[in-house]
């Protein structure tokens, strides 16, 4: 019997409906479930007072003057999340009535409530059933077998308090994402069974065997005992064929509690096995007949599985065998329009097709355990999941003192495990995120023995994260990545010149165990303020309106699409580059992005190709990131980016292939492409064959450069068996010596010293390299994109987070300044050498109509001005401004070399003509004093 639909409800925020008996009374106040109070208007206006479910790190939106308009009650933005319509966090009852049809009576009725958020009491007329606070699980009631024929009431407590102390951030519960929502969503039912019945029916498959074992507990209502027979029949539900092997028929005896047993069911050797590639379903239907007493009574039951081993290979994981590399990303419960998870099949199997177009085929649930309706898409599609019990105990929560959440977490993995353990693409589990306490460490190394040995269906790693114990099947570790947590300037891509050959052998080495990095990238690009209009739900971007209004007061509006589509280009760079590192390692198990689409909370992390819609932004295709990570990508190990025409490009090209089968006789082709897509320089590799599962060497570039004209950039091409698979790498040529020496006539100063102003009072050009270190900087510049973002990062009083502050430059290939510079609208590798160590001018004292020649694109919660090179006319002259390093080491700096060269070949031509007047006092106010 479908419950769905308008139900009568009660708010209850002070908590006084148990003592005052509200199961008794009926309700006038009506609402629709499924659903959430909050997204049907009920609840507090979001105010400063609000008491989020979440940590917020930047207080600075409750005390700062610029922050003053958006605390105004009728004009609330907060800018560290979404923000929900409604707020609400207590005590809500929902009440309705059902008529039971006659032929009810004697048979068990159960009552299903698909997710509740969170608590759940439910009552029949007046009388209590019980209470479930499972967070992962449907809350499911036995009314009986005695529910007389007639008219019923079911009123139903629901309590989104903070039950069990999982963490205010942990993606379950946390106002960053889903929302602390109140409500039941997903199948709200009635059911009924005889009071002997299949109560449960696990299936543990042997792929090598082409069997399965079926755990199978039934139950028995009646007290007294009997015998049963079971018929178990296996069909092929979904791939290639049809396959229906045999059924088989157990007899079992039946005592007062029910009955317990583990069968086994041969397959055959025509079953199919389940992989990413190959996704075979089976359905195991059971048919119980039971007699008690001369009395007779049948149950069917039915569960899906796959028929699929999941091993630990060496360092790696194996899936019936064959090695994989997992090539996830996560999902931490982002749905805005809701503000819950989906419980439909339809948008998690486009969220995985999604995921698939761009070469994934991992998902890792962050801190949650999505419904039926994730397992059942992945099941299809051949998609590897990994799920977690819904806590991140830290930030003030722990995990293994004591506390109620220890109990409480087994008793949720027992759930988790029950419920979703017989489908295929549950393969990996973590207790949570990132546990503290005391005693985590043994606890969590407790938790994974213990149920490693009670499912083997699947692969256990204490936390994401952490901790590393002995007894991991897979370490789910932060550090293999190329920016880490307080790294800043010092990583590898801020503080290392560019490279392709970097790896993480060494951590594969040191762990002897399949490694599965965790939570790499959190890139940032710059908002896509077009998305505003698509938050037509529960959840509206006003930290989205907040940024757009310091854009807008800062005199940078109409430069918002620009900063989103550059350091768009070098979000996907950084990406590529990360997802490479992971690919060229031999014997690495697998990546976690974090993430393939926005972060909406931990205030406002916008580290996704595609937004929270899963829909791309409009600066990479799914097509183009596939090139980069897929289960067949060429690549080029480069041991740097840029190059002079005296050198010649080396460079050792591997396949990491991780498809279904061997490549046979496979041909490796390289091509060098000049900025035309002209192929300048190519050759063949050796045919080779290519095993699944692993790295293969292709062979070794080698091609002279000196015949190739310089200031220009190249691309290396690799293609696999006429672009079967095709990946490529941008580097840079220049001359080994500039052919003419600097103009004469150019001055090239330092400070706007007497000779300086000396030479603009007459009209003269000037170039103004000042130095990094004498700048006055209010953001801290990197090659990189933001890590995460700067409000979450910002701890301990600190005027700003980690380092870089910046979403890299934004800057018009086409200005005369930069004619000899080879450059795209955006950061690209070869500003590395320009960026590292440069300072980012602060310019918002100057004139809104200066726009720099190239402009760093701040973080969005600050929207600075920022300059690395503008020009403008001072003390009647003409004056270009740079703070990058133009003047040390250039024999050696061959980027900076250039540039210095194609501004000086501009400030000594006719094209100088800057627009801006700017004062000497504005030019000094540049700099430290």
């Amino acid at each position: 019997m479908d419950l769905t639909g308008t139900w009568a409800f009660r708010l209850d925020p002070d908590d006084r409906g148990l003592a005052n008996a509200w199961q008794a009374q009926a309700f006038t106040e009506m609402i629709e479930l499924p659903g959430s109070l909050q997204a049907q208007g009920f609840g507090n206006d979001v105010t400063v007072e609000t008491p989020w479910v979440g940590l917020i790190m930047d207080r600075s939106w409750f005390t700062e003057a610029r922050f003053a308009p958006y605390r105004e009650p009728s004009a609330v933005k907060v800018p560290f999340w979404l923000q929900p319509e409604k707020h609400y966090s207590g005590v809500a009852w929902y009440q309705r009535t059902f008529q039971a049809p006659d032929s009810w009576f004697g048979q068990r009725v159960l009552l299903t409530l698909e997710r509740a958020h969170w608590a759940t009491t439910v009552w029949l007329d007046g009388q209590e059933l019980g209470s479930d606070s499972s967070l992962s699980t449907p809350h499911q009631y036995l009314l009986g077998t005695a529910v007389m024929p007639g008219p019923h009431r079911l009123t139903i407590r629901v309590d989104n308090r903070m039950i069990i102390p999982v963490g205010a951030n942990a993606h379950s519960v946390t106002d960053h994402t889903q929302t602390n929502w109140n409500g039941i969503i997903g199948r709200i039912a009635l059911s009924t069974s005889a009071p002997v019945w299949i109560d449960d029916l696990q299936v543990y498959p042997r792929a090598a065997e082409r069997r399965v074992s079926v755990r199978l507990r039934i139950g028995n209502g009646l007290g007294r005992g009997g015998r049963a027979r079971l018929t178990l029949q296996a069909v092929q539900s979904s791939g290639d064929g049809v396959h229906a092997p045999p059924a088989a028929t157990f007899e079992l005896p039946i005592d007062v509690d029910g009955a317990t047993a583990e069968l086994s069911y041969a397959l055959g050797p025509d079953a199919r096995l389940w992989d990413e590639f190959s996704p075979a379903l089976y359905r195991l239907h059971g048919a119980l007949s039971a007699t008690v007493d001369d009395q007779s009574f049948t149950d069917e039951a039915s569960t899906v599985f796959g028929l699929r081993d999941i091993t630990v290979h060496g360092t790696q994981i194996a899936v019936n065998g064959r090695p994989i590399m997992l090539r996830g990303t996560l999902e931490c419960c982002i749905f805005p329009l809701t503000g819950y998870p989906p419980t439909a099949v339809a948008p998690w199997r486009r969220m995985m097709n999604i995921c698939r177009a761009h070469g994934l085929n991992h998902i890792r649930f962050h801190s949650w355990c999505p419904p039926e309706a994730a397992f059942v898409a992945a099941d299809e599609l051949g998609f590897y999941l990994q799920v977690e019990g819904p806590v991140w105990a830290n930030h003030g929560a722990t995990i293994g003192d004591g506390s109620p959440l220890d109990s409480w977490l087994h008793a949720e993995t027992a759930r988790i495990l029950r419920c979703y353990g017989n489908h295929p693409s549950f393969v990996l589990m973590a207790h949570g995120n990132e546990p503290a306490g005391e005693r985590h460490v043994p606890f969590l190394g407790d938790w994974v023995r213990h149920w490693k040995a009670r499912d083997p269906r699947r692969l256990f790693t204490a936390g994401a994260g952490w901790p590393r114990v002995d007894v991991n099947d897979y370490h789910n570790i932060p550090e293999p990545r190329v920016q880490g947590w307080g790294e800043e300037l010092r990583s590898r891509i801020n503080g290392r010149p560019p490279e392709t050959c970097s790896d993480y052998s060494a951590f594969v080495r040191d762990l002897a165990r399949p490694i599965v990095s965790h939570e790499i990238g959190q890139w940032c690009v710059f908002p896509n303020f077009d998305e505003i209009g698509k938050y037509t739900g529960l959840l509206k971007p006003k930290n989205f309106e907040l940024f757009r209004d310091l854009l807008t007061a800062n005199h940078m509006g109409d430069q918002a699409r620009a900063f989103l589509l550059a350091s768009g280009k070098l979000q996907a760079l950084c990406y590529k580059e990360e997802i490479e590192a992971a690919l060229r390692t031999p014997g690495f198990a697998g990546f976690q992005l974090l993430d393939l689409h926005d972060f909406p909370g931990q205030g406002t992390a916008l580290v996704g190709v595609l937004d929270p819609f899963w829909d791309e932004k409009g600066y990479i295709t799914a097509q183009a990131f596939r090139r980069f990570c897929g289960d067949t990508v060429p690549l080029a190990r480069l041991p740097k980016r840029t190059w002079h025409t005296g050198e010649r490009l080396t460079a050792e090209v591997d396949v990491a292939h991780f498809g279904p089968t061997d490549l046979i006789d496979t041909t490796a082709t390289w091509r060098l492409l000049d900025h035309d897509g002209r192929t300048v320089a190519g050759g063949q590799f050796p045919t080779r064959h290519v095993p699944t599962g692993g790295l293969t060497h292709l062979g070794t570039l080698d091609v002279a450069l000196g015949t190739l004209p310089p200031a220009a950039k190249y691309t290396l091409a690799v293609s696999l068996d006429d672009a079967r698979a095709e990946n490529d790498w941008d580097l840079w040529l220049f001359a080994e010596r500039l052919a003419e020496p600097e103009p004469a006539g150019a001055l090239v100063a330092t400070a706007l010293d007497k000779a300086t102003l000396a030479e603009l009072a007459k009209g003269g050009a000037v170039l103004l390299a000042l130095p990094p270190e004498q700048v006055r900087a209010s953001a801290q510049i990197g090659f990189s994109s933001i890590f995460w973002n700067t409000a979450w990062t910002k701890r301990d009083g600190a005027d700003c987070g980690q380092a870089p502050h910046t979403l890299g430059i934004l800057c018009d290939p086409a200005h005369p300044a930069l004619a000899a510079f080879p450059t795209e609208f955006h950061s690209n590798w070869q500003w590395w050498e320009l960026i590292h160590g440069a300072a980012a001018m602060t310019i918002d004292h100057l004139p809104p109509a200066l726009r720099p020649i190239v402009q760093p694109i701040d973080t969005w919660f600050e929207n600075r001005r920022l300059g690395l090179l503008f020009e403008a006319r001072v003390y009647g002259g003409r004056l270009l401004v740079c703070s990058m390093d133009l003047t040390s080491d250039l024999e050696r700096r061959l980027v900076a070399r250039q540039l210095r060269a194609s501004l000086l070949s501009y400030l000594t031509s006719e094209r100088f003509e800057p627009h801006v007047e700017l004062t000497v006092d504005a030019i000094r106010a540049l700099c430290l004093p």
